[in-house]
């Protein structure tokens, strides 16, 4: 665990928690709006934390040469999670708008 110092172990944990703590944010703010698409947002972060696990993981661990393959793997899950995080976030604006539309559409009739 030599490779890192304190204070960036404190920053890479802290963040960890801070994007688990935005999942259950955004979970809960879907459980409100459950028409709007907010529960898919939470469910497309998982990648990107997964992500951040194979860092620490490797990072815990010396970055180790025996463990190089979770490079590859958090590369992957980043651009996965990227991806998702895009989706999601279309299909939010998506419903957003359809539901502006059914909403002008009930106040013009």
């Amino acid at each position: 665990m030599h490779q890192l110092s304190i204070p960036t172990w404190v920053i890479h944990i802290s963040s960890v928690l801070e994007w688990i703590a935005a999942i259950a944010f955004i979970q809960a703010f879907g459980r409100l709006y459950p028409d709007r698409g907010w529960h898919w947002l939470s469910w497309a972060m998982l990648p990107a934390l997964m992500s951040a696990m194979c860092a620490l993981t490797w990072h815990y661990f010396d970055n180790s040469e025996s463990l190089a393959w979770l490079v590859t793997v958090q590369a992957a899950l980043t651009f996965g999670g990227n991806c998702t995080l895009c989706g999601a976030g279309a299909w939010i604006w998506h419903r957003s708008r359809q539901s502006s539309q059914d909403t002008n559409d009930t106040n013009t009739q």
